[in-house]
């Protein structure tokens, strides 16, 4: 990466899988590469007014020197649009920003085909974002292990958890293992007004273990994400769950925690998890959600 960029997400998993795209979207579909592994993604940002060919250009040639041949390359409007890029795996708002009108996309692999790596780079007016999803092929031990069940694999697919198998895989409250087996958390009892980006009075403990937590960990810093449903306008959305974002931010404060600590985002509708077309996942796609992010 240039000197200047400054890894702000990321996760890894093995043994997993993951889905990439090795074609554009075309009649209704994207052709998607499954490779097993080690999969890695990165998400970094990189301050400046850097064109995407400016970003893609010097990253493409690293990655050739390496000995990786291109698979697929494609720009935006080329890719598929909001289709392709819907059709991926990308890493969440605020790790990875992506504008559906100006983004690069890149699959290569090495010989043979196991070890592959996709590059995706976009940009806003004023930063650079540079995700690298990479997946190296496991050890003949790694391998046996899967084989004879002393190991279990991740279900075939993007490899990452879902949102309530996250959850689950702590106890309530448990922030310092849910950051450390996901990296972020669902706050599930949380209640807003219909519309409304206020939180609703009220003892709410997923709060209260996180300011625990923040106090704790002063060292450490958070990102607030703010989720909707599919309900209105793309804009509307983003500030309102921009709003929601920023209420809990302020409840935390008022609980003790260090606002430098805290950042608050909104996602609107891009990072469903669950049907929007039923009232339950609608429901589920409601939420608030915990990222930790690069020490202070």
């Amino acid at each position: 990466m240039p000197a200047l960029a400054s890894e702000i997400g990321g996760r890894g998993e093995s043994p997993s899988s993951l889905r990439l795209p090795e074609g554009p979207f075309d009649e209704g579909m994207i052709p998607l590469r499954e490779v097993e592994g080690t999969v890695e993604q990165r998400a970094y940002r990189l301050q400046g007014r850097l064109t995407t060919l400016q970003l893609y250009e010097p990253l493409a040639a690293q990655i050739a020197a390496q000995g990786y041949a291109t698979v697929f390359s494609c720009e935006a409007d080329a890719c598929g649009g909001f289709d392709f890029r819907y059709g991926m795996a990308v890493l969440p708002e605020p790790q990875m920003h992506v504008d559906l009108g100006d983004y690069r996309y890149l699959l290569a692999e090495k010989p043979g085909g196991k070890e592959v790596i996709a590059l995706l780079v976009s940009r806003t007016a004023d930063q650079g974002f540079v995700q690298v999803s990479s997946v190296t092929p496991l050890d003949a031990k790694a391998r046996e292990a899967i084989r004879t069940g002393a190991v279990r694999a991740p279900a075939a697919g993007s490899g990452a958890p879902s949102a309530e198998e996250a959850t689950q895989a702590a106890p309530a409250g448990d922030f310092g293992a849910a950051f450390a087996t996901r990296g972020a958390a669902v706050l599930e009892d949380l209640v807003f007004a219909s519309g409304s980006g206020g939180l609703e009075p009220g003892d709410y403990p997923s709060l209260k273990a996180l300011a625990d937590w923040l106090i704790a960990h002063p060292d450490r810093k958070v990102t607030l994400v703010g989720h909707t449903d599919a309900s209105g306008a793309l804009a509307a959305n983003v500030a309102l769950s921009k709003k929601r974002a920023q209420s809990v931010r302020a409840a935390l404060v008022a609980l003790g925690a260090s606002g430098p600590q805290i950042d608050a985002q909104g996602a609107g509708y891009l990072a469903p998890r669950a049907d929007n077309d039923t009232p339950e996942g609608r429901a589920k796609n409601r939420r608030v959600e915990v990222m930790l992010t690069p020490a202070l």
